[in-house]
């Protein structure tokens, strides 16, 4: 046959203590290109996230906002998860509260 009974019962070699670190290793620029995302991507996103939310929270009504689709109002009726904001004299328009992008400073709308 091709492998002699004496090598065929052989036990296996014991694996040498630099294994674990030859596999940490190799799992290394992984990790740090995890590390390097996270800094990067993830942390700053959760960061705006949270901005947005103090904001959106912090509306009060007479606040001039705008909106996603880039339209400038004053906020003339609040709900609980929509807002009335009044675009021109007497034009109201329903949104998401979610929707406004940004408060403007008083004054900056007429």
């Amino acid at each position: 046959m091709f492998i002699s009974q004496a090598f065929a019962q052989a036990p296996a070699p014991a694996a040498a203590p630099d294994s674990f670190l030859g596999s940490l290793g190799s799992m290394l620029p992984l990790l740090l290109m995890f590390v390097v995302l996270y800094f990067v991507m993830i942390r700053p996103q959760m960061k705006r996230q949270k901005e947005h939310k103090a904001m959106i929270d912090a509306l009060q009504k007479g606040d001039e906002v705008i909106t996603g689709g880039g339209l400038i109002g004053r906020i003339a009726k609040m709900g609980e998860s929509y807002v009335h904001v009044e675009v021109a004299n007497g034009v109201e328009i329903q949104i998401q509260r979610t929707a406004i992008v940004q408060v403007l400073p008083k004054g900056t709308f007429k």
